[in-house]
């Protein structure tokens, strides 16, 4: 691992990053990386082994991407995502190669917002929006629009409880869901958690 002291972020020797890529300070790229033109990364991240970003990719601060995991056009991580090793995102959502077309302009945008965590082999089906602090299990297919706060699991993912900023399930206690870890208090409206209360 070598620091760029002009960039100040650090790249292994076996990664490529290419001219006209954006890299925050403080970003560590492990081995066999390949980092697109034009991807834009935050500050503070960690990129695993094995990892490819795109060119049309926007990555906030303090995200983590484990190993072997592959970031394509029109995918935004917003700060502190956790990608976990081998998750998987698509972009297209109709591939054919028999029938090749101008897919560019059928890149369907995925958003994963602040705080989200996607376990390890889960899969990502494109054009979908992760609420903030959502957490997704290993191994799950992810098929659409996922509430914040929300924990799901399994194929098709599946609202299985609540969860805290803190990654603890939330508890029903009187009219508020309660993390019994930091006492965080969180409102529901319609089956959606809104907001979290600030104490």
């Amino acid at each position: 691992m070598s620091l760029n002291k002009e960039l100040n972020y650090s790249v292994h020797p076996s990664s490529i990053v290419d001219d006209g890529a954006k890299i925050g300070k403080g970003t560590k790229i492990w081995h066999f990386t390949h980092i697109s033109k034009g991807a834009k990364i935050g500050e503070n991240c960690v990129i695993g082994q094995n990892v490819f970003i795109s060119s049309d990719v926007v990555i906030g601060n303090g995200v983590k991407i484990q190993n072997n995991v592959s970031i394509y056009d029109k995918i935004v991580l917003e700060d502190y995502v956790f990608c976990g090793p081998s998750c998987v995102f698509t972009n297209v959502f109709n591939p054919r190669s028999e029938y090749p077309r101008d897919r560019d302009s059928e890149f369907r945008k995925t958003i994963v917002q602040r705080g989200a965590s996607i376990g390890a082999n889960a899969t990502i089906v494109c054009g979908n929006t992760i609420g903030k602090y959502a957490f997704i299990g290993a191994g799950s297919v992810v098929t659409k629009d996922l509430p914040a706060y929300s924990l799901v699991y399994g194929n098709p993912a599946c609202l299985k409880a609540w969860i805290c900023e803190c990654g603890e399930k939330l508890v029903f206690k009187g009219n508020k869901f309660v993390c019994s870890k930091c006492a965080k208090h969180y409102e529901i409206s319609s089956k959606k958690i809104v907001k979290r209360i600030i104490a």
